[in-house]
């Protein structure tokens, strides 16, 4: 496990990548998040681009970058599935906000931390999207508390060690 120390709250915040990961990581996750699922339907239960998402909007810990990201990576995931163009940007930029938000106040560095903030994030990503489909497009779906809590702990589960093997390429300063 990576444990890094910080002298002061501005080395805290000063957290970069090679531009290679922050643009090749999230393309993957886009990429196997569209197209895995067709082979795999039961793939679909997670949210690679979300745990990308919420990954970088914790590590930056800016709320403009957070909102930024989210909102791209989720237009991207919804030009390749069979969503509505916005849904999926909607509800990322807003959980890429909170991420960031949070990360200024927490050590988000610790992985109970970060435990607990995927899942949490990950089930406020399902009450989102049911919002957004609902009071947005007029559109009811299906919805099952426990088949979204199942969703936020698998999304927890896959983005641990996703975290942790992210935290491999952070530049330090």
């Amino acid at each position: 496990m990576a444990t890094l120390s910080y002298t002061t709250r501005r080395q805290a915040v000063e957290q970069t990548f090679p531009l290679a990961v922050m643009v090749i990581a999230p393309l993957l996750a886009i990429f196997i998040q569209a197209y895995v699922p067709k082979i795999f339907p039961r793939f679909a239960m997670l949210d690679l681009p979300l745990v990308v998402t919420l990954y970088f909007s914790l590590a930056r810990r800016s709320q403009i970058y957070g909102a930024i990201l989210g909102t791209s990576v989720g237009i991207w995931q919804d030009a390749l599935t069979q969503l509505p163009l916005g849904i999926n940007g909607i509800c990322k930029a807003i959980l890429g906000y909170m991420a960031a938000s949070v990360s200024m106040r927490l050590d988000v560095d610790n992985q109970g931390t970060r435990l607990l903030l995927v899942l949490t994030l990950s089930f406020i990503n399902s009450v989102l999207h049911l919002c957004v489909m609902r009071w947005l497009l007029n559109v009811h779906q299906d919805w099952s508390w426990g088949m979204e809590v199942l969703r936020a702990v698998l999304n927890t589960a896959v983005a641990l060690p996703i975290f942790v093997l992210l935290d491999m390429f952070r530049q330090r300063s």
